[in-house]
């Protein structure tokens, strides 16, 4: 979970091919009506966003009922999106790397190859809300590097799966620091 430009769609895909298992690319589940308006720099309504992130919690559903892992990238900003997303299973686990303003800005101001702009980025710390106890986070320092990351998301997994008693956790990424990306 994070704000957009944290660099989630490169590290869920190091992520999925470390695990084995299915990633979904979140952005694109959105329908273009949403796509037309991000790239305008209109931000999303909670409206905008319900069948969305309902779409995803039918995938992420779809994962635990087939007791299986998956990746998928969203932008889970706020507590009640992340409701939507897991269904309140504790066999899912965000993972939340904090960026920094400035870093996912510069991050954003390179970016050529995305609809979100540059100047979307107030609006989605704006939105952002910090993970709350009763949710499965697991919050990474933004300023590790990538190896670290995935190395600290898999242990963190492996200890959730060793927890629910060999179940398999279903996995929900969303960031990953603008400053340590790989290429």
């Amino acid at each position: 979970m994070g704000v957009s430009g944290c660099g989630k769609s490169t590290f869920a895909r190091m992520l999925s091919e470390r695990l084995g298992c299915p990633l979904v690319e979140g952005d694109d589940l959105h329908p273009a009506t949403n796509i037309a308006k991000m790239a305008s720099g209109t931000p999303l309504t909670d409206v905008d966003r319900q069948p969305w992130l309902e779409q995803i919690g039918q995938q992420v559903a779809q994962w635990i009922g087939a007791r299986q892992q998956g990746v998928v990238t969203c932008s889970s900003l706020k507590h009640a999106y992340r409701t939507t997303i897991s269904g309140r299973h504790e066999q899912v686990c965000f993972v939340y790397l904090k960026g920094s303003r400035d870093g996912v800005g510069a991050r954003l101001r390179e970016r050529t190859d995305h609809f979100m702009p540059a100047s979307m980025l107030d609006s989605q710390f704006a939105t952002l809300e910090e993970p709350r106890d009763d949710e499965v986070v697991l919050e990474l320092d933004a300023s590790a590097t990538c190896e670290d990351l995935l190395d600290a998301a898999c242990a963190a997994l492996r200890a959730l799966e060793k927890e629910a008693g060999g179940d398999e956790a279903t996995v929900v990424v969303d960031c990953v620091p603008a400053d340590r990306a790989p290429g």
